[in-house]
């Protein structure tokens, strides 16, 4: 049985604050519907200062969605861990995973924006080391035992529902990040589909004598939205996805590795590229994929279109995957 993603980060370029709360709400009822229908997992993300509303607390959206839900789990892809306080993340951490049974996931990279840093006043250069100490720092909290913490002793309650720890994967696209996942024996999980690093990372597994696995996305992991009429949807919402791919496009440079990643100025140049799909039902069951990710709010797209493109893969798709 495929994986199946509904994936919100909640943009919406040039929202009004009380058009931005319509959509948070919209996307809450979307992931209940999701949920109640047989979608594996809700994902959502982290991003600073964007002009577009880039949603930057995963975290309260997240418990929202664990509110709403019962069995779906929700997993906030990625963090910019060095960005928040060890402690504090420990406690947000814990009392989400105490609410949901062990729903939530968290995947903690360091990020790849220094305005995102330069915005908290954390040291850009700095980013590795920091993210060494909240990591470290999030497994000693959640055992409950006092432990020292910039020279002093501290103790974080409570303890979390999941035994040993909330399941915490290390996210990145460097040997660095590997290394820090296999050294801490917590999973990894590639921002792109590597699988140089991934080899890397299970040498390093036998080497710190620790274990892990890796979750990593697929060759071919493109972003969904379903439609009966597909020329119809891209003549109405491309330009939301190609607001999308532009932003990330803008922010990707140099060596940043993604699994979204498109180099499209155009509609037409990003529905040729492949890496936004508009699918019929039929479409989407052919492509045999091992995972489904739903893109239904997509660069602002409307909320109706949205939840079209839910039902439609809720009603006529998912069935067909699981039966």
């Amino acid at each position: 049985m495929p994986v199946t993603v509904a994936r919100f980060n909640l943009v919406a370029p040039g929202a009004t604050p009380t058009e931005l709360g319509a959509r948070y709400r919209a996307a809450l009822e979307m992931a209940a519907y999701a949920d109640d229908r047989g979608v594996s997992t809700v994902q959502t993300e982290e991003h600073h200062g964007a002009e577009n509303n880039w949603l930057p607390s995963p975290f309260a959206f997240a418990g929202a969605v664990l509110g709403a839900t019962r069995r779906v789990a929700v997993t906030v892809s990625a963090i910019i861990g060095p960005l928040h306080d060890p402690l504090r993340l420990a406690e947000e951490i814990a009392v989400l995973d105490l609410l949901s049974n062990g729903r939530l996931v968290t995947v903690a990279g360091i990020g790849y924006r220094q305005q995102e840093y330069d915005l908290f006043g954390v040291d850009f250069a700095q980013r590795g080391k920091l993210q060494d100490e909240l990591l470290e720092t999030l497994l000693k909290a959640w055992t409950g035992e006092p432990f020292s913490y910039r020279g002093r002793t501290v103790r974080i309650t409570p303890r979390p529902f999941t035994d040993p720890h909330p399941l915490l994967l290390v996210g990145g696209s460097s040997r660095a990040a590997a290394r820090r996942a296999a050294r801490l024996g917590l999973p990894f999980f590639p921002s792109a589909h590597l699988p140089e690093l991934e080899a890397y990372y299970k040498e390093l597994l036998v080497e710190y004598g620790t274990e892990g696995w890796v979750m990593m996305p697929a060759a071919e992991t493109p972003l969904l939205h379903v439609a009966e009429d597909p020329d119809r949807a891209w003549a109405h919402c491309g330009q939301h996805f190609l607001h999308e791919a532009r932003t990330y496009a803008s922010w990707q440079s140099g060596g940043v590795r993604s699994a979204v990643k498109s180099a499209a100025t155009t509609v037409e140049d990003l529905r040729a590229e492949g890496v936004y799909r508009i699918l019929t039902p039929d479409a989407c069951v052919a492509l045999g994929l091992d995972s489904y990710v739903l893109h239904p709010l997509a660069g602002g797209m409307p909320v109706e279109e949205g939840r079209r493109s839910l039902q439609l893969f809720c009603e006529q798709v998912l069935p067909r995957l699981t039966g």
